[in-house]
């Protein structure tokens, strides 16, 4: 039993030392010169919903650049008679920026973090 213990454990050290010939480059040369860094915050594509409006509230609160970052994740679409906001894809309805602010940070912040 010890001696299999041994051999898993010499093997598992074994696989954490040697680094893939795609780690040995430096960071600047794995990605692609053109291509620039988001700023802190900004959603990524890919990520679910939740994890995009989380994002935005890294941006300072009452900020246009939240508000941005929302409207990048649902887009916006003014309606004059929209009501309450039940979802958080309600939100995109209201046409004041002020209010849609409001209305994606309550949903935003009750998102639960897992």
């Amino acid at each position: 039993m010890l001696a299999l213990i041994l051999v898993l454990y010499s093997a598992a050290a074994a696989a954490q030392s040697a680094a893939p010939a795609d780690e040995a480059k430096p960071p600047a040369a794995a990605k692609p010169a053109g291509e620039a860094q988001k700023p802190k915050g900004e959603p990524k594509a890919g990520l679910s919903i939740a994890k995009r409006l989380q994002a935005c509230l890294d941006i300072e609160d009452g900020t246009k650049g939240r508000l941005d970052c929302y409207d990048k994740v649902f887009a916006p679409k003014p309606d004059p008679k929209a009501a309450v906001a039940k979802r958080v894809a309600d939100c995109r309805l209201t046409k004041d920026e002020e209010a849609r602010l409001n209305c994606y940070n309550g949903f935003a912040e009750s998102i639960p973090k897992f």
